[in-house]
């Protein structure tokens, strides 16, 4: 989790050069090289996957659980991506790609209108279990890869990558940013008459797992696009809201009916809403 006091972009990177680093394609992918890992870093991985499985247990929506199998991600270790993008490929036609870490906002929702998910090709350490400054490969692996295996996801990421694509070029993208943390960092859905999780960032929290569906501190209004798109929040804390949707389907019609070029200028006229629950 990222700990600037503004809100970044939906990457959470608030790089605006597009040249790569050295070692990286035009695209800021650069080779997984699965066996560089050591066995302490896959180690990490089994210790954080197996704590999190347990804890997700009755808090995450169905379909994570189910994909976790259908892409074998429980296999010990860090996962190898050329065995699970063919896996992921076959389901939903996204792959996985690494890239060294935060990539800037172009290239990052460039990656995902091709179906493209950015994953960095490094994992914390194990005095960092509970907290990471920047997404890692448990994070991007765990948290987000599972969902893309479900096609309304799969639709919902890649309309969301030329979204952002589009609110960069009209000056949107604190608008976007926003869509993009309430629902796939932090999104919770009714399912079967009860709340669950699906956001990547809650997914991959321990804390933060247990936090959104059972502190009395936060709201969980109902997902609102426009109310969404007025939203602010924080990065460096738990969340003080999070948006309660009905279904994927749901969540991606919301998106495909909507003019949002027209929505940000309007509310361009209206103030921010808080995310902090009001007094009384």
């Amino acid at each position: 989790m990222l700990t600037d006091l503004l809100e970044p972009a939906a990457s959470g990177n608030p790089m605006r050069s597009l040249a790569p680093p050295p070692g990286c394609a035009q695209d800021w992918t650069i080779p997984q090289h699965w066996e560089r890992f050591t066995p302490e870093d896959h180690r990490v991985w089994d210790l954080l996957f197996a704590r999190q499985q347990e804890m997700l247990k009755g808090r995450a929506v169905r379909a994570f659980g189910e994909s976790l199998g259908v892409l074998r991600l429980s296999r010990p270790g860090i996962p190898d991506l050329d065995e699970l993008n063919e896996r992921l490929f076959g389901r939903t036609g996204w792959t996985v790609v690494s890239v060294p870490g935060l990539v800037p906002d172009e290239i990052f929702f460039g990656h995902l209108a091709r179906r493209r998910f950015p994953a960095g090709n490094f994992i914390r350490s194990a005095a960092q279990l509970d907290y990471l400054e920047e997404p890692d490969v448990f994070h991007d692996v765990f948290g987000h890869v599972p969902l893309l295996a479900v096609p309304a996801v799969a639709d919902f990421m890649q309309r969301l990558g030329e979204l952002g694509l589009e609110a960069l070029a009209r000056g949107g993208m604190h608008r976007l940013a926003r869509l993009y943390w309430y629902t796939v960092e932090f999104g919770l859905m009714r399912e079967e008459g009860a709340l669950r999780i699906f956001g990547a960032g809650i997914l991959s929290s321990f804390g933060e797992s247990r936090f959104s569906l059972e502190s009395e501190t936060p709201q969980r209004p109902d997902f609102d696009l426009r109310r969404v798109l007025r939203t602010t929040y924080r990065t460096d804390e738990y969340q003080r809201s999070y948006f309660v949707a009905e279904s994927f389907d749901d969540l991606l019609r919301s998106i495909e009916r909507a003019d949002l070029a027209a929505l940000y200028a309007e509310l361009e006229e209206l103030e921010d809403l808080s995310p902090a629950p009001t007094a009384g």
